[in-house]
């Protein structure tokens, strides 16, 4: 039975097909029983500073122990985190092929896409590779893979504890399970491990936590003065008085009757005590909100950059400086996607992509890209595109596409176009009629009135042409009067007696016709 394969891993070894079917912690049994500690029970400053010097030293597991408890117990701290892992988790994301792609490199983003795409708990495994965003790393186990339909797929990406790991220095410093002799490497094609540095430096102290330490120890040292001030200051003082000769039996008596009446305001005392409250201690707690606010603020802009987008105190809270900081948690949310999509792209997408005979070179590998880009003006952008795209600017469809947040179509899904405007048919110009046509297809005028139409029309034509101008540029009724004077001497009494030559005539060869339709009738 062949155990190896021609494929390589990141370490150039061939990878062992056999070893990828389960996970490599399963034969491990002493980690998946072990019970964590909580560090921040009873946390001093000399406790908490030998807890960060034995990470630097080579034992994180009670750093990695204590960031666990902070994100647990602070309630500032598990929201702030809250908001930036899920910024990132909410993304769209999408498989690229490699620059100048050939054809079959598209034809395997493509693939790799959709093979993405119907992979069980995609989106818990972005939010669980966020856990490196606070502690440093995050290191997730697949559940073994197995072959269906022909095709290699990860069952399951499960989130490891980072106490399960240590870290190993040399060149290159390198993320182990915790075992004897320097502990166990990990498995190739067997891990998504995603390193997440807040600051430049070795893991151990890289990680954003390291920074809130600090105002999460000083916050709870003003949280439990707090209380304590409320348990003093808050209730009123109770004195008990006991008779001369009382014995101890009696005098513990009166002190549990007073201790009771401050909690459950009941209890019972012997004859002859007595009891007297006093006024509750006058006290000022503001001296202990301010020390918890200004933890809390200082939480805010070591994971957000700001505090704006996490409240508001009525003084310096203006919509101006809001959106400036809104804007610094979205770089920080595009500077965590983009290295979450280089993990992803490395851990996860190539390992798919060598096991299905999809690609064999990183370098020319499909990748996946988280979209952060906004949408922008969709209104804007229509308007100026086609002005410079007339002026002769070279804009690339895929860019304009990235700015407007407009997916590539699928090779057979609908789009939409620009409705087509309905076109007249054709005019065929019909050939002019001859002579003989023309007369018989031009009808005669039938009345005299008609005749005398047709003969004034060339002269009323233009008369009626130069009174609408006339109208149309006076600007008062005397302009028209005067105007309309001036016209009638432009009509001679030549062109009026050969109208009215013409009107005759054609009255007395009209008077003609009706007598002879008369005769013809019988009448």
């Amino acid at each position: 039975m062949v155990t190896t394969s021609r494929i390589l891993g990141p370490d150039g070894q061939p990878i062992r097909i056999g070893e990828l079917r389960e996970p490599q912690t399963a034969h491990l049994t002493s980690l998946h029983h072990e019970v964590g500690n909580h560090p921040s029970r009873g946390l001093t400053p000399s406790r908490l500073a030998q807890i960060l010097d034995a990470a630097e030293q080579g034992d994180i597991v009670g750093q990695y122990e204590l960031f666990e408890d902070m994100e647990e117990k602070d309630g500032h701290i598990m929201a702030e985190m809250g908001k930036r892992r899920r910024a990132v988790q909410g993304l769209e994301w999408q498989i690229v092929p490699p620059d100048n792609a050939s054809k079959a490199e598209k034809d395997a983003a493509a693939t790799l896409s959709s093979l993405l795409d119907g992979l069980d708990g995609f989106d818990d495994l972005v939010f669980d590779l966020t856990d490196a965003i606070g502690k440093g790393f995050a290191c997730l186990e697949f559940d073994g893979w197995q072959r269906t339909d022909g095709t290699w797929l990860p069952k399951s990406a499960i989130h490891r504890p980072q106490s399960w790991f240590q870290l190993v220095r040399g060149q290159y410093q390198e993320i182990r399970l915790r075992g004897a002799a320097g502990g166990e490497a990990l498995q190739p094609f067997g891990w998504i491990v995603h390193t997440h540095r807040a600051k430049s430096g070795y893991l151990e102290r890289s990680a954003l936590f390291r920074v809130l330490v600090w105002p999460y120890l000083f916050k709870n040292y003003s949280v439990g003065d707090l209380a304590e001030f409320l348990e003093i200051y808050g209730i009123p003082m109770r004195v008990g008085k006991y008779p001369s000769g009382a014995t101890e039996k009696e005098k513990l008596t009166l002190l549990r009757a007073l201790a009771a009446l401050g909690h459950n305001a009941a209890g019972i005392i012997p004859l002859g005590m007595e009891l007297e409250f006093l006024n509750a201690a006058q006290g000022d707690p503001a001296a202990f909100q301010l020390m918890i606010e200004w933890c809390e603020r200082t939480q805010s802009k070591a994971i957000l950059g700001g505090t704006l987008t996490s409240q508001a105190d009525g003084k310096s809270s203006t919509n101006a400086l809001g959106n400036v900081h809104n804007e610094v948690r979205q770089e920080l949310r595009d500077a965590d996607a983009k290295q979450i999509a280089m993990t992803i792209s490395q851990q996860l997408v190539y390992p798919i992509a060598v096991l299905n005979g999809l690609a064999n070179d990183w370098r020319r590998c499909p990748r996946l890209k988280l979209i952060t880009q906004e949408p922008e003006d969709l209104a804007h952008y229509a308007e100026a595109l086609p002005s410079l795209v007339k002026m002769g600017i070279k804009i690339p469809r895929q860019w304009a596409q990235e700015r407007l947040a407009i997916p590539e179509p699928d090779g057979d899904e609908e789009i939409l176009v620009v409705a087509a405007e309905p076109v007249a048919p054709p005019v065929v110009p019909e050939p002019a009629p001859s002579k003989a046509v023309a007369t018989a297809q031009t009808k005669a005028p039938a009345t005299a009135a008609e005749q005398l139409d047709d003969t004034l029309q060339p002269i009323t034509g233009q008369w009626i042409e130069r009174i609408r101008n006339l109208v149309q540029q006076a600007e008062s009724l005397e302009q028209i009067r005067d105007g309309l004077v001036e016209l009638l001497p432009d009509m001679s009494l030549e062109q009026y007696a050969e109208a009215m030559a013409q009107a005759l005539a054609a009255a007395a060869l009209q008077g003609r016709v009706e007598i002879l339709q008369e005769a013809a009738s019988g009448r």
